[in-house]
């Protein structure tokens, strides 16, 4: 049985709306003729008459008004086919929800859903912040499709990927007496008021262990339980602490002096996800700005991007 394509229904339904050749090329932007020879085809493949022509117009025939009823509700199902795949790629009524430790969330994450927007104008995002022992719960609730942390955990049900690593640095406040230099070493924080994350804390435990390694116990005076906590408790001259680089990831950070640390500490940026779920096309847009991001954070400062 010969069968339609949906380039028939768009020339047939043109004609049918046009009433004439030349106004359904016009309408479709292509030549008259190939309209024509199209109309032509269709009525001979399909073995019945679909236009009655009288004095250079185009009359649907009695006889196919079920055909064009048909192709009306057609041609209708393709236009809101690409309505809604219109609205898709806006991101038009749809959702993506995922989660961050609070330091990520504010630069790395928070440049990443600007690019997100850019692509994707209309997208809702849910952007919530956790921490590490709330991951599991989040994603096999699915609250969300992805969590972005500096530990990964220890969970069946979830899967695990690397994106990046940093360096740890060394954060003093403006006008400290190490601030202008090169490179900071632990021994030379020693008997300075530390600020810090409880070593039993993963990411505490990043920080402390330069300074175990060079046989110091890290005495905290304040503690924070966020990476950015410290970072403002720092900034209010009430101590110095080391930090990932991430966590200070824009050049304008008025009252801070950021110092690579002579010891190397790196510290990895997981992404958790519940194992088997797969990712949506947002999801994977996004994981790859945060990546970028991430790549990124290096070069917004150096040991002169100190702005009061």
């Amino acid at each position: 049985m010969p069968e339609m394509t949906l380039r028939q229904i768009e020339v047939i339904r043109a004609v049918m709306l046009r009433g004439t050749i030349n106004g359904a090329a016009e309408h479709l932007g292509v030549s008259a003729p190939g309209i024509s020879r199209l109309i032509k085809h269709a009525e001979e493949s399909l073995g019945i008459r679909l236009f009655d022509r009288r004095g250079g117009l185009f009359v649907p025939a009695p006889e196919a008004k079920l055909v064009f009823d048909q192709l009306h509700q057609v041609y209708e199902g393709v236009e809101n086919l690409q309505d809604a795949l219109g609205a898709l790629q806006k991101g038009e009524d749809v959702r993506l929800a995922f989660a961050s430790a609070p330091s990520i969330a504010q630069f790395v994450a928070a440049r990443a859903i600007r690019s997100i927007r850019r692509r994707y104008p209309d997208l809702f995002i849910d952007l919530n912040t956790l921490k590490i022992e709330e991951t599991a719960n989040y994603l096999l609730m699915e609250r969300g499709e992805f969590v972005i942390m500096y530990s990964p955990i220890s969970n069946a049900s979830t899967e695990v990927v690397e994106l990046a690593r940093g360096r740890v640095l060394a954060v003093l406040p403006l006008g400290h007496r190490l601030a202008d230099r090169q490179e900071i070493s632990v021994s030379e924080l020693e008997g300075e008021p530390l600020i810090g994350v409880d070593p039993k804390d993963p990411y505490g435990a990043i920080l402390a262990q330069p300074f175990r390694e060079a046989g110091i116990e890290p005495v905290h005076s304040v503690r924070g339980r966020f990476a950015h906590t410290v970072v403002s408790l720092v900034r209010q001259g009430l101590g110095v602490a080391l930090v990932d680089e991430f966590t200070v990831a824009q050049a304008d950070m008025p009252g801070l002096v950021r110092v690579p640390l002579a010891e190397k500490v790196e510290v990895s940026i997981y992404m958790v996800s519940k194992k088997g779920r797969v990712l949506s096309n947002f999801a994977e847009h996004a994981i790859m700005h945060i990546r970028k991001e991430l790549a990124d954070a290096g070069s917004h400062w150096g040991p002169d991007a100190v702005l009061n």
